[in-house]
């Protein structure tokens, strides 16, 4: 493949510590606002050079400079002074963040190397990786002061677009089939950003890529699963083609994945680095000193499943409309064994041709409520499938939640049946306290239908 070897040019391993020249290392500390970020910079020796300098934009999560020591010494010995920061934890958080205000946090790490005395200040950039992939060009295009970007495994899409992407992507690969496929990476995504509990959900990248007018180095693993690597490469091009930018380079390596560490199913340790990925992006940010380079873009990779714009949430799947559902479960199930006990004290019992099939009606459908949120909140929110091993291409935990959903449609119809056979013998407060049960199974019966727990 030609990606490969044009990577191949670049591939020296990165060298181990024991045998790298020493590297100045200066703990730093920066102002942001009222926030006060702390940050570790990496520069070559000798001293007395100006260097090129970058600054390293974490991805999602709450990361600190640790998190990137790895890179940034690599790119120190590579030539580069190289800043890596800890990110703020004032205003971020799993639901809450703005890249409005990451980027105002890289605009300050930028200033403060631009501050030393060994970093020429016409050679200052921005590296970013996932969410920095958003963050880095959203900063860059606000300030002239940032000379250089260099991009890996960034998105061209929504994060929420990218969000369904990535989960119905690590399903697929674990052999999941059914209506778990849409249920989690399409409806739960959905339901996230109707509730505000995606952080940035609908940032649309593509006004502010057509805004950047720096040198772009672009990098994406050809099996890259967290971001759309096709679909991304294509739409940066195009929109920094539309903005008139034709300094580009857009490259892919087929050894990696996400993040540009070797796979794990290479001869390599898991965290060492790509064999040509630190070369070749810091050959090409030492190079931009003999001038601007010419727009280059390596064939995209093919991208088995593209992904998918998703649809605001009608009325009828509206947060307020889900909760109502969920509360009327609630109260009808657990208000049946409420009742029940009560009636037991007055000494005073259900329809023994009724109770069976309410009992388990209550008892299935309190379960299955209960169940299905605590379930689909830990995989939303942790994006941990728990799908090993595989039940006729279920996950267990979902299996098990089709299966009750089955139990609670028979037990809703058995009682229906039942109540309405014996509806004579059944006193008029019973009668209401069934008729409650009934509601909540068939409120319960068309959640289940939606979220696919009635499908295949």
């Amino acid at each position: 493949m030609a990606v490969v070897a044009t990577l191949a040019t670049f591939a020296r391993a990165v060298r181990p510590a024991s045998t790298a020249p020493e590297l100045a290392v200066d703990e730093v500390t920066f102002r942001s606002g009222d926030v006060m970020l702390h940050g570790t910079v990496f520069a070559p020796r000798p001293a007395g050079q100006r260097r090129p300098g970058i600054v390293l934009v974490h991805g999602s999560g709450p990361g600190t400079r640790a998190e990137y020591s790895s890179e940034a010494r690599a790119f120190a010995h590579a030539g580069i002074v190289t800043l890596s920061y800890d990110k703020r934890t004032v205003g971020y958080s799993l639901i809450h963040r703005s890249y409005s205000q990451l980027a105002s946090d890289a605009l300050a790490a930028v200033q403060m190397l631009w501050a030393r005395s060994d970093v020429d200040s016409a050679k200052v950039g921005l590296w970013g990786e996932s969410e920095g992939g958003w963050v880095a060009p959203l900063a860059a295009s606000r300030s002239p002061d940032v000379n250089l970007l260099v991009l890996v495994g960034a998105s061209g899409v929504s994060p929420a677009r990218q969000q369904a992407w990535f989960l119905g992507n690590q399903l697929r690969q674990e052999g999941v089939s059914g209506s778990m496929l849409r249920a989690i990476p399409v409806t739960g995504v959905r339901l996230l950003t109707g509730a505000g509990l995606l952080a940035e959900a609908n940032y649309d990248p593509v006004p502010v890529l057509e805004r950047i007018r720096q040198p772009v180095l672009a990098l994406w693993p050809v099996r890259d699963l967290v971001h759309p690597p096709e679909e991304s490469s294509r739409i940066l091009q195009q929109a920094l083609a539309r903005g008139g930018n034709a300094h580009y380079t857009i490259r892919f390596c087929a050894e990696t994945e996400h993040c540009y560490h070797v796979a794990p199913d290479t001869s390599h340790r898991m965290n060492d680095f790509a064999p040509a990925y630190i070369d070749h992006a810091a050959s090409w940010v030492t190079n931009l000193a003999g001038g601007l380079p010419a727009a280059s873009a390596d064939l995209p990779p093919h991208q088995d499943r593209q992904s998918a714009m998703l649809t605001p949430l009608a009325w009828y799947e509206s947060i307020w409309m889900q909760l109502g559902a969920l509360i009327v479960c609630v109260v009808a199930f657990s208000g049946y064994f409420v009742a029940a006990a009560a009636r037991r004290v007055r000494h005073r019992g259900s329809p023994r041709q009724v109770a069976p099939y309410a009992s388990l009606l209550a008892a299935t459908g309190f379960i299955a409520v209960v169940g299905f949120v605590a379930y689909l909140g830990y995989v939303l929110a942790t994006s941990a499938m728990g799908v090993r091993p595989l039940i006729a291409g279920r996950a267990p935990g979902w299996l098990v939640l089709q299966l009750l959903a089955f139990v609670v449609l028979a037990a809703t119809i058995s009682t229906g049946a039942a109540l309405w056979r014996n509806r004579h013998q059944v006193a008029t407060g019973e009668r209401a306290r069934l008729g409650l049960l009934l509601v909540g199974g068939m409120t319960f019966i068309v959640a289940a239908a939606y979220w696919g727990l009635l499908g295949p």
